[in-house]
């Protein structure tokens, strides 16, 4: 009976995922306004979680292997449910910071649940049960978008939001609490110090970038972070190529086709959170202060805005593994880059009526999911088979720091050039997002075409990649025989 809920538990921890992700997206301007403070410190609401995300997620798949995956997934839920109290009760923005840095920990679930599927269905079931609850993420974030709008209408109260998350929690420790209990599947120890230092590395580097409009980009504060950065992140190198179990491997910073790939998960980490953020204060700016935007609510942002191109992704996704299939992971990143491209050019151009908003925040979606599903292939052509799990542990990393990268430069731009008499930025700095969006596009696809030897497209059905794919966007090993089957 226990083992029957392990698909329906690992479904719902997925969702729950991808609706902490998108809750907050839509109201950064009403935190900001509810707390008081500046529109670059309201945006650490997103980055510090995303941030956070980067460090725990492959340490918690790795302490699942350790210790057992049911006590890490109750470990999990247990510190998102107190994150998610402190949040519906505080405000404070350190308090609001430190309890997002909690919910970060449910990032870790994904892997987890995946881990969960394996130990407890038999193959014949694993890959649609896997591209379920792979699908979950999508299913999440549209949930996430649309709650958001229903519980902040009539100017609600973003604590509610927060409220919400406390009682899915709730039934997400119920839902584990009753999954069987296995052994640990591995031993070893956990790269505690890399993490640290890691997580250290990449607060040093974004905080700058979301500060510099504050602090002045020729100031001590950010130069003098932006070199404290480098000598930390160079520290991590060196510190992970003394460990035998390292959380990053040297091979996985040298080898070109894997730099490259994380280069590329940069990119459509950037680009996903970029057009999330940058599309949700445009259509909320009002036309009568500004002469663009369209004076949207909360609502019409998460619902109108945001949720056609976020729910596009369940229909691209399995689209996706099809070109892969086909014409190989090089051409399809490729095809992401140029999507991604046009999507943010569109942007550029014309945003004055909602479908074009609508339409352009689609392609760069679409192009999204076209990555993700190339990435893993990519990855598991270039490694070994001992090393795709740590392989796409590192790719998944690159992911969230793109996020925070994405939020980090949305942020400095809405923040600079202002309307006089109005704490609103001039529509330029919105043309010129989504021009950097199409040319850090661009950039990437010409990256991958020049830079990656000719990949043949796998030998696998496209069922076989979309399973590679969800193992790849888990960060876990890709199994041994769909790795044959790809490689020879």
């Amino acid at each position: 009976m226990r083992t029957r809920l392990a698909l329906p538990v690992a479904c719902y921890a997925v969702l729950l995922v991808a609706a902490l992700q998108t809750l907050v997206v839509p109201v950064v301007a009403n935190i900001q306004a509810d707390l008081g403070v500046s529109a670059t410190s309201a945006s650490w609401v997103v980055t510090a979680n995303l941030l956070a995300a980067a460090v725990f997620t492959p340490m918690l798949g790795r302490l699942g292997d350790l210790h057992g995956r049911r006590p890490v997934m109750l470990g999990v839920l247990l510190v998102v449910l107190a994150g998610s109290i402190l949040a519906a009760t505080t405000s404070s923005l350190p308090l609001l910071l430190l309890a997002r840095v909690a919910q970060a920990t449910s990032f870790g679930l994904f892997p987890l649940s995946i881990g969960v599927l394996r130990e407890e269905l038999p193959p014949a079931k694993l890959t649609g049960a896997m591209a379920l609850v792979s699908g979950m993420l999508a299913v999440g974030a549209g949930l996430g978008l649309t709650v958001t709008g229903l519980l902040m209408r009539h100017d609600g109260d973003y604590h509610r939001l927060f409220w919400l998350a406390t009682a899915l929690s709730v039934v997400g420790v119920i839902g584990v609490w009753l999954l069987p209990r296995r052994e640990a599947v591995a031993t070893g120890r956990l790269d505690g110090v890399g993490a640290a230092v890691l997580g250290l590395g990449l607060v040093l580097l974004i905080l700058p970038l979301e500060e510099g409009n504050e602090w002045g980009w020729g100031s001590t504060r950010v130069i003098g972070s932006l070199v404290a950065a480098a000598v930390v992140l160079t520290v991590f190198v060196l510190i992970e190529r003394r460990m035998s179990q390292p959380l990053v491997t040297t091979r996985m910073l040298t080898h070109r086709p894997i730099v490259i790939a994380n280069a590329a998960g940069l990119f459509l980490g950037f680009s996903m959170f970029a057009v999330f953020l940058a599309v949700s204060a445009l259509v909320q700016t009002p036309p009568g202060l500004t002469g663009y935007g369209f004076g949207s609510t909360v609502l019409a942002a998460s619902v109108v805005y945001l949720l056609p191109g976020t729910l596009g992704g369940v229909v691209t996704a399995p689209l996706g593994g099809r070109l892969v299939s086909r014409f190989g992971a090089k051409a399809t990143l490729v095809i992401a880059a140029l999507l991604a491209a046009g999507g943010f050019a569109m942007l550029a151009v014309l945003h004055a009526d909602t479908w074009e908003i609508i339409a352009g925040a689609a392609l760069v979606n679409t192009a999204v999911m076209f990555g993700y599903a190339a990435l893993p292939a990519l990855l598991i052509a270039n490694v070994a088979p001992a090393e795709t799990g740590i392989a796409n542990s590192v790719n998944s990393i690159s992911r969230s720091v793109g996020m925070s990268l994405g939020t980090a430069f949305v942020v400095t731009m809405v923040t600079r050039n202002l309307i006089p008499g109005a704490p609103l930025p001039r529509e330029a700095q919105y043309v010129w997002i989504f021009i950097v969006g199409a040319a850090v596009a661009l950039a990437a696809g010409v990256l991958v075409a020049m830079a990656l030897p000719r990949s043949r497209p796998a030998h696998l059905s496209t069922a076989e990649v979309e399973e590679e794919e969800v193992f790849g966007a888990a960060g876990l090993p890709v199994p041994g025989d769909l790795i044959a089957k790809q490689t020879r």
